[in-house]
């Protein structure tokens, strides 16, 4: 089914619309190709090069840079000036490689690519906007670069994405993961196999060490009726990080993806980064 466009101007929530001033109008630009070439692939990616501030959206497990909620997201950040950049994890989308090679350590290099090429055309902040797997991601990357990341928006953030993968198989299945390197991955939108690599990791990207001496500003949205991630994870979270700017919307009809809730989303990250941003005009 083709998704209807929403007019320009007109912003809309859940069962209300509101209808902006001509002031609060924007324009889209040509979104601009990028191509990057860490050590072992390359990414595809797109770019609306708008200030210094940039959001960049982060896309989920077997998923991609497109889709409804970065969409949304993107309008939001042209209506307020800034720069709007998503990119295809290797093995995703566009980008090469294969899912098998998939491990954590290899999504903080892409996102590491791709904020040294955002630094390479001006961006010198950036706000994470991170969808399932993304949100994972994004989280791990805020805190090994506390000076390049302003926030987070985390949607439905597969907090223990290793965890609950290594949590998942028997002792023997394991063994034969361990093995034979790879295990076959099946749900609702993937069908692939999954390097031993993958899981490999897991002490190093634990929940409880994500959260201990976290310091970053974060919103979050969770569905309560997530079959997917569980909005425990998100509880979780919150109550194990240290007093702060960290807030958690549950969505009590809401499910793993939350396209439905998609506005209200790009809402909530034109809202924070706005705060955090000061008020401040785009360069």
């Amino acid at each position: 089914m083709s998704k209807i466009p929403t007019p320009v101007g007109v912003l809309c929530h859940t069962a209300t619309c509101h209808t902006h001033t001509p002031s609060e109008f924007w324009t889209p630009l040509p979104m601009s190709a990028i191509q990057l070439n860490p050590a072992g692939g390359s990414l595809t990616g797109t770019l609306d090069r708008r200030g210094s501030f940039a959001v960049l959206w982060v896309h989920g497990f077997g998923s991609h840079r497109g889709g409804e909620k970065a969409e949304a997201v993107r309008a939001e950040c042209g209506r307020r000036g800034w720069t709007f950049a998503a990119f295809d994890f290797r093995g995703h989308g566009e980008s090469a490689g294969e899912m098998v090679d998939l491990t954590a350590s290899r999504l903080l290099e892409d996102l590491g690519a791709v904020w040294t090429h955002l630094r390479s055309v001006g961006v010198t902040r950036l706000g994470l906007v991170g969808s399932s797997m993304g949100g994972f991601a994004s989280a791990w990357f805020a805190k090994q670069h506390p000076d390049a990341v302003v926030g987070c928006v985390l949607v439905a953030p597969a907090l223990h994405f290793l965890e609950r993968r290594w949590n998942s198989v028997t002792d023997a299945e394991r063994d034969k993961w361990r093995q034979t390197g790879r295990r076959a991955f099946r749900n609702d939108w993937v069908n692939c196999e999954l390097g031993y690599g993958l899981i490999a990791e897991w002490e190093h990207f634990r929940l409880k060490d994500l959260a201990d001496g976290w310091r970053h500003p974060a919103l979050i949205f969770h569905g309560c009726a997530d079959d997917v991630v569980p909005d425990q994870d998100s509880l979780e979270f919150v109550r194990r990080v240290p007093p702060g700017d960290v807030e958690l919307r549950l969505l009590r009809d809401g499910d793993h993806r939350l396209n439905v809730y998609k506005d209200r989303i790009a809402a909530g990250v034109g809202e924070l980064f706005t705060r955090l941003l000061g008020g401040e005009r785009p360069a």
